[in-house]
C-alpha cells in the first residue's frame, strides 16, 4: 500500500533556526494521523513543506506519490487544507463560498451544485446556506471551512489545530463529523492538535515532534504501552489498620502508604511487583476486594517526551 505521505530526513532552516531536523515519517492512507508537539515544534512548517508552499533545506518528501518540490501544484490540486485561517469570505453566503472554491477547482456546474448540497447537508448547514457567514458562530464557520477544504474531493486533507478556540460542545461535534467523514469517504487526514484527548479519540496513528525532531510514532495504544505505568496501587477492602499499614510501609519496594479502614493507596518504587504485597496483606488479615492501578495516558507520554530532560529522538528506522 502506497503511503499518503513519506518524508526522508526532511530538514528546513530559517536562517540560524532549524525548524525541521531530519524528519523521517510515513503516513498510511485512509486514517486520521495525529501530528503532536508543543508550540514551535515544527508542526505548521511541516505542513507548509508538504504542501509545497516552502521548499525544504535538505531531505525529500512525497505526498500522494508526488515530490514536494517538483510537483507541488499537483499536490495542492489533490489535497485540501485548513491552516491558520478559515479561508472564508464573510460577506458571501455559505453556498457562494463553496461555489467560489469549486469554480477554482474547475468543477462542472452540475457536480458543483451536487457537491455543495452534499457537504452542507452533512455539516447540518443546508438550511443556513444563503446567510452571510460573517453572522455565524465560530463552530459553524469551522464546519464550513472544512467543507471548503473538501469541496473538490481531495484524497488528503491537512487540518492545523482545527478545534482551537471552539467551545467543548462545538469541538465534540467537529470531532464527530471528522471521524464520520474519514469513515464515509476513505480520505486521509493529517491533523495537528494540542488536544491529546482529541488525538486519542480520533487518530489511528500519531507522531510526536519537538524542536523539529521526531520523538515517537505509532498507534496511541502502542505509545501508551511504552510509557511506564503510574507507580500507584490502590487496594480496596477492609482491615487496613495501623499494624497492616506499618507492615506494608516497611517493604523496600514501597515509597509511601495512605490508608483508611476500607482503602489503602500505595506509592511504589520503579519496577515493583504487586503479588508480594497482596500476599502480605492477606496473611496480615486484610480482605482485598479490588486492586486499582491506573495506566499511563497519551498525555503522560507526551509530557514525558517533550520534557527537556527526557526527550530523545525516534530512530528513523522505526
Amino acid at each position: 500500500m502506497t503511503a499518503a505521505i513519506r518524508t526522508q530526513e526532511l530538514t528546513r532552516d530559517f536562517g540560524a533556526l532549524r525548524a525541521l531536523d531530519g524528519l523521517t515519517l510515513e503516513v498510511p492512507p485512509g486514517l486520521i494521523f495525529g501530528f503532536l508537539g508543543p508550540n514551535g515544534s515544527g508542526k505548521t512548517t511541516t505542513i507548509r513543506v508538504l504542501l509545497g508552499l516552502i521548499k525544504p533545506t535538505a531531505g525529500a518528501a512525497q505526498v500522494l506519490g508526488c515530490d514536494v518540490v517538483r510537483e507541488a501544484d499537483r499536490i495542492r490540486e489533490r489535497s485540501g487544507a485548513l491552516l491558520e485561517h478559515t479561508g472564508l469570505y464573510e460577506r458571501l453566503s455559505a453556498e457562494d463560498n463553496l461555489d467560489y472554491y469549486a469554480r477554482i477547482a474547475r468543477m462542472r456546474e452540475g457536480d458543483r451544485r451536487a457537491r455543495i448540497r452534499e457537504l452542507l447537508v452533512q455539516a447540518d448547514l443546508w438550511d443556513r446556506r444563503r446567510e452571510p457567514v460573517g453572522r455565524w458562530s465560530r463552530g459553524m464557520k469551522q464546519k464550513l471551512a472544512v467543507a471548503r477544504a473538501l469541496v473538490h474531493r481531495p484524497s488528503l486533507v491537512f487540518l492545523d489545530e482545527p478545534t482551537g478556540g471552539l467551545d467543548p460542545v462545538a469541538a465534540a461535534a467537529f470531532r464527530h463529523d471528522l471521524a464520520g467523514m474519514v469513515t464515509r469517504d476513505g480520505i486521509t487526514v493529517f491533523l495537528t492538535t494540542h488536544n491529546l484527548t482529541e488525538a486519542e479519540k480520533l487518530c489511528g496513528r500519531v507522531a510526536v515532534i519537538r524542536k523539529g525532531r521526531l520523538l515517537a510514532v505509532g498507534h496511541p495504544d502502542d505509545l501508551r504501552a511504552k510509557a511506564s505505568s503510574v507507580p500507584v496501587a490502590t487496594f480496596v477492602g477492609s482491615g487496613f489498620n495501623g499494624r497492616v499499614t506499618a507492615l506494608i510501609e516497611s517493604r523496600p519496594e514501597v515509597a509511601s502508604v495512605k490508608a483508611t479502614d476500607s482503602q489503602m493507596e500505595v506509592q511504589l518504587r520503579g519496577g515493583a511487583e504487586l503479588a508480594p504485597l497482596v500476599a502480605l496483606l492477606v496473611s496480615a488479615g486484610a480482605a482485598i476486594e479490588e486492586i486499582r492501578r491506573p495506566k499511563a495516558t497519551l498525555e503522560d507520554l507526551f509530557l514525558d517526551l517533550v520534557d527537556d530532560r527526557t526527550a530523545e529522538p525516534e530512530s528513523p528506522s522505526r
